[in-house]
């Protein structure tokens, strides 16, 4: 067969090559500790879970309008408007997962060549997207600045030019948990503008954080206009597998991207999306549950890598925590799943060399004999 060149221009997703190797050791009988997944460890709330399951009873199986149900893009235009976001049910498309607003949105944006900025670390999957739409890619690279945006603005200013196509930004951050400052949007704000940038704010992590505030970037003074906010259900609410997310953005964005998703994906899963709805409105208490555990488990994991006279940037968001790790940071994290059994992600996965991505959507107890199993590897 001959393959596109589109198809060729990327690699397999590196975290999930990393859950598939756990996965065919754990399957030879080997315990492993499994610190590289994008997932919460939690079950999705049980409301959730009926109310799907009475949608099914009731017969919501069919397609849905392409767009979405209704009553969820009306709720998902409430949350962006509690959010500051001036939208409203006819701004929002629901997709099958946060990926596929991404890379909707990507291939309605983006043309053979365009200029297409990442902030590095930045999620794998958004260089393949950029990749298979034609773009070519500019990085800023965040790590000096121990991941944070607002010290590298004017790296991201040197970066960006009236030829700049499209920015990513994604704040809570995968892999770092950082969250960007006002201050920090507020620069990208007028880098955007002075350069008629659009912008994909990437909100996925809005959810879960630990103190910081996260700013919708759609809600600074000429962003609404120029702004795409994704967000969805599977972090927030434990919802990886149901495949549920949407994005939003001015009228014709979403005119013309409703063109590629009615074409692709047809529309997102009837039922889902009805317990998407109770998801909205009556998840609070079970989602600052979760948070407190993540937060729990962020400080023992941090304190614990202090104890081995290990350094990493806090995290503010999310649940990943970028660790120092060996120049060949791919090689450590190979050796670290075959010696220590302990499953992480290379950062040079993200563009970030010389880092390993730990996710600690993990217990206390799993988190602490992972570092124990990597200090007595002669890994940290």
């Amino acid at each position: 067969m001959d393959f596109s060149d589109r198809i060729q221009r990327v690699e397999p997703s590196a975290t999930l090559a990393i859950s598939n190797l756990a996965a065919e050791l754990e399957a030879d009988g080997a315990d492993v500790v499994d610190l590289s997944v994008g997932e919460p460890d939690f079950p999705t709330p049980e409301n959730v879970v009926e109310a799907g399951q009475e949608a099914m009873a009731a017969g919501h199986t069919g397609y849905t309008p392409s767009n979405g149900i209704p009553e969820l893009r009306e709720a998902v235009a409430e949350k962006l408007r509690d959010d500051g976001l001036d939208y409203e049910a006819d701004n929002v498309i629901v997709t099958p997962g946060a990926k596929q607003s991404l890379y909707e949105a990507v291939q309605t944006l983006v043309d053979d060549g365009d200029e297409v900025v990442l902030l590095d670390p930045a999620w794998v999957s958004y260089e393949a997207m950029v990749k298979l739409a034609g773009g070519r890619l500019n990085r800023v690279d965040l790590s000096p600045h121990d991941f944070q945006l607002e010290p590298g603005l004017d790296d991201l200013g040197e970066a960006m030019s009236d030829d700049t196509e499209l920015l990513v930004v994604n704040s809570p951050s995968n892999p770092t948990g950082a969250v960007y400052s006002d201050e920090a949007l507020a620069g990208v704000r007028d880098l955007a503008v002075d350069h008629d940038v659009t912008v994909i704010s990437d909100e996925i992590y809005q959810a879960i954080t630990y103190g910081a505030e996260p700013t919708s970037l759609g809600t600074f003074d000429g962003m609404a206009e120029r702004t795409v906010t994704v967000n969805g259900f599977s972090k927030a609410y434990s919802m990886t597998g149901w495949r549920l997310g949407y994005f939003a953005g001015p009228e014709e964005l979403i005119s013309q991207a409703g063109k590629l998703h009615s074409h692709s994906v047809s529309c997102a899963t009837n039922f889902v999306q009805h317990a998407g709805v109770e998801a909205l409105r009556n998840t609070d208490e079970a989602v600052e549950e979760m948070v407190e555990a993540f937060a729990e488990r962020r400080s023992f994991l941090l304190d614990r890598l202090g104890e081995e006279g290990v350094e990493a940037p806090e995290p503010d968001g999310a649940f990943y925590l970028m660790m120092p790790v060996a120049d060949d940071d791919q090689a450590w994290c190979e050796q670290a799943l075959e010696e220590a059994h302990v499953a992480t992600v290379p950062g040079s996965a993200f563009g970030a060399p010389g880092y390993a991505r730990i996710s600690y959507a993990n217990s206390t107890e799993r988190i602490g004999e992972a570092v124990d199993r990597l200090v007595d590897a002669d890994l940290l």
